[in-house]
C-alpha cells in the first residue's frame, strides 16, 4: 500500500502522437506550392496567381480538435487514452483489496443483536446518522422488543421514542406496519428473502439488502449515499439510479464480497473520502483515484479532515465489534 499519495496516472499515450501531428501539419503547411498551369484563355482569379489555402490535412485537425477538447478529469495525465472497461475493473478490484487492508474491521455501523433489531435500525436511519439511531434504539427496544410488542405500539408513545432520529410520524408508521406484518405473515420472523422484505412497510432495496447480507449473511450491496458517491467518484459507474449503480458494481466484483465491499466503500466515504472536501492528502488509495485533487492535497491539511478512529474520534457504534480500533460512541445525552 502506498504510503504517501501520488497523483493517479492512467496508462496509455504519452502526448507524442499529439506532436507528430503537429509537426506533419506544420510541415505541410509550409511546403512549397509549385506552380500549375491553366488552360489558354481561362482567367486568372481575382487577386493574382495565388493558388487557394490547401485544406488541412486530417493529423492537421485531430491535434486542432485535441487542443479544444475538455480538460482532462482530475488526476488524469494530459493526452492520455480514455481508461478501458477491463481495466477499470482491474483498478476496482485493486481499490477493493487496498480497502480490506485499510479497514479490516469494517461492519455495519448500526447496533443489532437480531434481524428485527437491525431492520428497525436501519428503517430508522434514513435522513439521519447511524450513532443518532444506535443512542436512540436501546430504549425503543426495550420497550417493544419484538414485532408482535411494535405492532401494538400507540403511534405518539413510539413517536416519542423515536423522535431523534427526524421524520419521527412517517417512521412510526413504517416500523408499526412492518410489525405488524411480520406478526400476520412472516410469523413474527424477518424473512431472509429479498422478495418478501421488499413487500415490508418502508422497506427498500437498501434496507433488504443490509439485513440479508449483516442478519443472514446473504450477499449484498447497499448503495446508500456514501457508497454511490464514491462509486462515482472512481468511475466504476455514472449512474445515479441506485438500482442501476447496484447492478453495475455487481458486475465488477464476486458476489462473495458484496457485503464487505458495502462496508469498506462507506467506511471509506465517512471517514476520508468526504462529499465536500475529500482528504486527498491522506488517502492510501489516492495513486488509484482519477478525482485525485478535487479535495485537500496537503498531508497535514488533510489529517485534520479524518473522522471517527482515524481522526482518533469516537466511532458510531455504542456497542462496536471487538475488533474495531476506536472508541465507543456516547449514549444519548452523554456527550
Amino acid at each position: 500500500m502506498s504510503k504517501s499519495p501520488v497523483r493517479a496516472q492512467a496508462k496509455g499515450a504519452d502526448g507524442v502522437s499529439e506532436g507528430r501531428d503537429s509537426a506533419v501539419g506544420e510541415q505541410a503547411a509550409s511546403r512549397p506550392t509549385k506552380a500549375t498551369k491553366r488552360p489558354a484563355g481561362e482567367q486568372v482569379p481575382r487577386g493574382g496567381a495565388k493558388t487557394a489555402a490547401k485544406p488541412a490535412s486530417k493529423s492537421a485537425a485531430r491535434a486542432a480538435a485535441k487542443s479544444t477538447a475538455e480538460p482532462a478529469e482530475p488526476g488524469a495525465k494530459p493526452g492520455a487514452k480514455p481508461e478501458s472497461h477491463l481495466a477499470m475493473v482491474r483498478r476496482a478490484r485493486r481499490i477493493n483489496r487496498e480497502l480490506a487492508e485499510l479497514y479490516p474491521y469494517a461492519h455495519p455501523e448500526l447496533d443489532f443483536r437480531s434481524p428485527f433489531e437491525l431492520l428497525v435500525a436501519t428503517v430508522l436511519s434514513a435522513q439521519t446518522t447511524d450513532l443518532r439511531v444506535n443512542q436512540t434504539t436501546p430504549a425503543l427496544f426495550a420497550a417493544y422488543p419484538t414485532p408482535e410488542d411494535m405492532a401494538a405500539a400507540v403511534p405518539e408513545e413510539l413517536e416519542e421514542l423515536i423522535r431523534p432520529t427526524g421524520f419521527f410520524r412517517a417512521k412510526t408508521k413504517s416500523l408499526i406496519g412492518l410489525s405488524v406484518a411480520l406478526r400476520d405473515r412472516f410469523g413474527g420472523e424477518v424473512p431472509g428473502r429479498l422478495a418478501d422484505l421488499v413487500t415490508l412497510p418502508g422497506v427498500g432495496r437498501k434496507t433488504a439488502n443490509v439485513v440479508l447480507g449483516n442478519a443472514f449473511g446473504v450477499p449484498g450491496i447497499t448503495v446508500d449515499t456514501h457508497f454511490g458517491r464514491l462509486v462515482r467518484r472512481w468511475k466504476w459507474t455514472e449512474q445515479e439510479d441506485p438500482e442501476k449503480v447496484e447492478a453495475e458494481i455487481a458486475a465488477i466484483f464476486p458476489k462473495s464480497e458484496w457485503t464487505m465491499l458495502s462496508h469498506r466503500v462507506v467506511f471509506h466515504g465517512r471517514r476520508i473520502c468526504h462529499a465536500r472536501k475529500p482528504a486527498c492528502g491522506a488517502c492510501p488509495i489516492a495513486p488509484l483515484c482519477p478525482a485525485y485533487g478535487e479535495g485537500e492535497t496537503d498531508p497535514e491539511k488533510a489529517r485534520k479532515l479524518l473522522k471517527y478512529e482515524m481522526g482518533g474520534q469516537p466511532g458510531q457504534r455504542l456497542s462496536p465489534p471487538a475488533d474495531y480500533p476506536g472508541k465507543p460512541a456516547p449514549a444519548l445525552g452523554a456527550g
